[in-house]
């Protein structure tokens, strides 16, 4: 029995060191074969343009509300580095390296599907976007950027069982193997699957940042709720792909080999991402909407 338990455990690891140590290897033909870590970059200016314009308009913003030494006014340090921690995870996925390696490996694909849905969203909303490119821009475009700001608080946007829908779908919807083929196949599709996911998650992650800031009743409750449901779903999906004894993508099929990586390991380790570290940041967001709403009860009795 322990010697069967060694063995579970062992097996458990080897998805993850297989996956590791296939990159220092692994050949890169001057862009037609595997890439490895130093060159899995992705340089696409539908990517770049935005992101730039994004960092450069927001460290505008933080430079005119922490003038004269006031350091944050406005907006405290710690919403400064969670924009910048966003701004890395929207890197890590869409320039280096998820983006090149996720048409190689489906362990790759997947993490980078996280950063966008789970990751990304809650540390840009922290960052209080909003506020800081009203400083950044002229009063004007300021005034313009608070109306579209304001148009698009419509009741639909406004419903957290909408987005909840929208996550899950996103995330079964992409998933299936014939639609995952044609983003993997076709530019303008990839780019459009890596959207979705970035929108669905701010829609979700932006109605649940409300809920942490309302104290009407029954709001972190709700919130927790959407949570639960997106978790249990994420790991319905995990688990498929982690206990499949079968290769379900026949892009990764055939491509992951050519990286050196084990079929089944890489779709085995593409699901553990699912399954543990990407449920980590809605652990985290209902574990403090359930605090709030706890404060709340004590202070109404």
């Amino acid at each position: 029995m322990l010697g069967q338990g060694a063995c579970r455990r062992r097996a458990s690891w080897m998805p993850v060191a297989a996956w590791i140590a296939a990159f220092p290897v692994a050949a890169h033909d001057a862009g037609h074969g595997a890439p490895t870590l130093s060159t899995a970059w992705t340089w696409s200016p539908l990517v770049l343009a935005p992101l730039a314009l994004f960092a450069a308009l927001y460290c505008r913003g933080l430079w005119r509300l922490w003038a004269g030494g006031h350091a944050g006014r406005g907006i405290s340090r710690a919403e400064a580095l969670a924009a910048a921690a966003g701004l890395l995870a929207l890197l890590l996925a869409t320039v280096w390296p998820f983006d090149a390696l996720g048409d190689w490996s489906l362990a790759a694909h997947m993490a980078q599907h996280m950063l966008l849905l789970a990751v990304a969203p809650p540390l840009l909303l922290v960052a209080r976007p909003r506020a800081v490119l009203a400083a950044a821009l002229a009063p004007r475009w300021s005034r313009r950027l608070h109306r579209i700001a304001d148009a698009c608080a419509v009741p639909a946007l406004a419903s957290l069982a909408a987005a909840t829908l929208a996550n899950v779908l996103v995330m079964w919807g992409w998933h299936l193997p014939a639609a995952l083929a044609l983003a993997l196949d076709s530019e303008p599709v990839h780019w459009l699957m890596h959207g979705s996911f970035l929108l669905a998650g701010l829609w979700l992650w932006s109605l649940l940042w409300q809920r942490l800031r309302d104290d009407g009743s029954g709001g972190a409750l709700a919130g927790t709720v959407a949570i639960a449901v997106v978790m249990m779903q994420m790991g319905f999906l995990g688990a498929l792909l982690t206990f499949s004894r079968r290769a379900l993508y026949p892009h990764y099929a055939e491509r992951a080999p050519q990286l050196g990586l084990d079929v089944l390991a890489d779709q085995q380790l593409a699901g553990l991402v699912m399954w543990v570290p990407a449920c980590l940041p809605y652990l985290a967001g209902a574990a403090w909407l359930l605090a709030r709403e706890f404060g709340r009860l004590r202070r109404a009795r």
